[in-house]
């Protein structure tokens, strides 16, 4: 396993292995890795030839008052991992490597990232668009693997993909949960025991949603109130519940099988957890 640190060495290693005629599949993360990010990489694997990920906490997709200081790392640790898995690269750069002093260009998607998570952190997307954008041409993937959890951030990546013509493809592996059902992330680690239990309020509420449709149920207002009603907590806060296309993420009123999203995100006390589920 290599592990690279600059801009020049990575993208030098990728034009080699497209020159050779070996594919690239890309699994971008922020490290603190769990069995989620694992998942992401085995389905690289299946992919291509050649697997890279990055470790890097992206510093534009945080808003002041946010965790980027306090967001868990351990890089240490997911470079045992990596090599453990038999990843090919792993790009690990600074902020100052991907934001030199005279960096001035931002991407802004202008629809899908208005809603959800786009409204209580209006500026998270214009992060996550620019830091992928700078990745896709760091890296040069023939694939790009990204996990369910992040739904709206998927959508996002793959109208960037399409929209700004990346000679990318892009692939949403499933969610991956504890055996207790909480989707993996790698904010769980700062659950205490009774947060976690509250947090699994989150799963349980979106699975009703998904049994009340496989009864019959197509009115997204009911599913929303159902989920909502069996959220709430002194310690659960709700941030949004939500109905939406898997397109492109706009509210529906009434279920269409298979490609309708319930979307939530809520504080566990000062902990920030979204989740979803396709109904």
């Amino acid at each position: 396993m290599r592990v690279v640190k600059t801009v020049d060495e990575m993208q030098q290693a990728s034009r080699e292995c497209r020159m050779t005629g070996r594919k690239i599949a890309f699994v971008p993360t922020m490290g603190a890795l769990h069995e989620g990010h694992l998942s992401l990489v085995e389905t690289a694997k299946e992919s291509a030839d050649v697997v890279a990920v990055s470790i890097f906490v992206n510093p534009t997709q945080f808003a002041p008052n946010e965790d980027f200081e306090s967001y868990p790392r351990d890089t240490e640790r997911d470079l045992g991992i990596l090599q453990e898995m038999g990843v090919d690269f792993v790009f690990t750069p600074t902020a100052e490597e991907m934001y030199p002093d005279d960096h001035t260009f931002f991407v802004d998607e202008e629809k899908i990232s208005k809603t959800l998570c786009g409204v209580s952190r209006p500026s998270h997307f214009r992060g996550v668009a620019t830091v992928c954008t700078k990745l896709l041409n760091i890296v040069l993937p023939d694939f790009l693997v990204v996990g369910m959890k992040d739904a709206q951030q998927a959508i996002i990546l793959n109208r960037l993909i399409r929209n700004l013509h990346f000679p990318t493809e892009l692939v949403v592996a499933p969610t991956v949960r504890d055996e207790d059902g909480l989707a993996l992330s790698s904010r769980n680690k700062k659950l205490t025991e009774s947060q976690r239990v509250e947090a699994l309020k989150i799963y349980q509420s979106l699975k009703t949603a998904k049994e009340l449709t496989e009864k019959g149920t197509t009115n997204t207002d009911r599913l929303i109130a159902e989920v909502t009603n069996r959220m709430n907590s002194l310690r659960l806060r709700v941030i949004y519940v939500k109905a939406v296309s898997l397109d492109d993420m706009s509210d529906i009123r009434e279920v269409v099988p298979g490609q309708t999203l319930i979307a939530v995100a809520a504080w566990v006390d000062q902990i920030r957890l979204i989740d979803n589920i396709v109904v």
